[in-house]
């Protein structure tokens, strides 16, 4: 199969690689490769400028044998109705494998929120929530940030479901601000799993953290916190991107000092003691750890040809192809699969869906032992897992994730 094929066809490749493992019910196995419920939403929205504009939005709901689905929302010009499935249902395996109660859900609005005001992005999203609310809930289907958006539209979407449902509903969105019952640490929580799973991978490889240098395609908030983490634990960042263009720098690159350059200007072109590269050229620097924290598909059997890192740990969701997959299993480069690398942004989500439904309120301390413990957990199930059965780290995410909804189906059965 070529590499243009769609990004769902990508995960559900992914999927029945490792079911092949599984001795799972014919009917489970088929239950599992479908998607439970796709939303298509289309409304209309005035401009600043008083012009109309018609705008395409999605929510998938992969499964919820496991309990209530989550997944965020993203707004890209590039979304699409496939991308949306696949990632709907990379986030049931993404829960499942770090052991949260939820099902995989995923959402988004086809707009570029780069060229809209903020008043604009206001409205999308209010008009945007009050379109899916029939569909979410704190105990059917609950959203999150993702792609340029932020706690602000988590803010405004809820506020569109308390005003169309008439409640007070705090956990039917994670990734609020702090002030509305968003949790402690849930900012930095993506970036914070990455950085646990990167010292762990680095060290199931013999690599020192203390001097390891990390290159990361992607500097938003995954990819910064990640760097500025794993610096503060002694790496070093030697090349970053972002959307107008890729810096390198071999004897290192302050990552604090760099997102605050990126916040002021717009952009981490020009920090500097850099120089600019082009970004293809990032995926091949020398360096152990390369860390892919933007879109989709940026590994490709090609470029994972190039690759001279020790371990590439998945900030992104699917950011490697199978055939990248293949190529750098076999150059023996250690692959950290999206699906346990970016977990702690849902399972600091998890810990902020516990405490708005309970009323409690945790510390920034509290919530990162949790996180912490729970990723170190999972990765090592993990490394388990991939000795044992002798697979790739990616495969064994998939068959621990999969065992455990599969096994929820079979407990709850299946009509016929």
């Amino acid at each position: 199969m070529s590499e243009s094929r769609s990004v769902f066809d990508i995960a559900i490749q992914q999927y029945r690689q490792a079911a092949a493992y599984l001795d799972l019910d014919p009917g489970i196995e088929a239950l599992l490769a479908t998607c439970a419920r796709e939303v298509t939403v289309r409304f209309p929205l005035r401009m600043d400028d008083g012009s109309v504009r018609v705008f395409t939005g999605y929510r998938v709901q992969h499964n919820t044998a496991l309990g209530p689905s989550k997944g965020g929302l993203r707004y890209h010009p590039e979304v699409s109705l496939p991308e949306i499935k696949a990632l709907a249902m990379w986030m049931t395996w993404k829960c499942s494998v770090v052991g949260m109660p939820y099902g995989g859900a995923k959402g988004g609005v086809i707009c570029d929120p780069k060229t809209m005001s903020q008043h604009e992005l206001e409205r999308l999203s209010r008009r945007f929530g009050r379109e899916i609310a029939p569909v979410i809930g704190p105990w059917e289907d609950v959203p999150a940030p993702d792609v340029n958006t932020n706690p602000q539209t988590m803010a405004w979407i809820m506020d569109a479901y308390e005003s169309r449902t008439g409640t007070r509903s705090p956990a039917v969105i994670t990734g609020k601000p702090v002030e509305l019952g968003g949790s402690q640490g849930r900012v930095e929580a993506t970036g914070r799993g990455v950085m646990f799973v990167t010292v762990e991978a680095c060290h199931a490889r013999g690599i020192a953290v203390e001097g390891a240098r990390m290159v990361v395609q992607g500097y938003g908030n995954a990819g910064s916190v990640s760097a500025y983490l794993l610096q503060e634990r002694g790496a070093t960042l030697v090349a970053a991107s972002d959307t107008r263009g890729a810096i390198y720098n071999p004897d290192g690159i302050d990552a604090l000092e760099l997102l605050e350059f990126k916040t002021t200007t717009g952009s981490v072109v020009g920090y500097p003691g850099t120089r600019q590269i082009d970004p293809s050229e990032l995926l091949a620097l020398p360096c152990e750890v390369l860390i892919p924290a933007a879109l989709e598909g940026v590994l490709t059997a090609e470029s994972a040809a190039s690759v001279r890192a020790r371990v590439v740990v998945e900030a992104a969701n699917g950011p490697t192809t199978p055939e990248a997959d293949q190529v750098l299993e076999q150059k023996g480069v250690l692959v950290i699969p999206d699906i346990l690398a970016n977990a702690g942004g849902v399972t600091v989500s998890y810990f902020e869906w516990v405490q708005n439904l309970h009323g409690h309120l945790w510390t920034e301390e509290e919530v990162n032992s949790r996180l912490e413990h729970q990723i170190t957990a999972a990765f090592h199930e993990v490394l388990r897992i991939s000795i044992e059965r002798r697979v790739s780290m990616r495969v064994a995410a998939y068959i621990k994730a999969i065992a455990r909804v599969a096994k929820a189906v079979a407990l709850r059965g299946m009509e016929v």
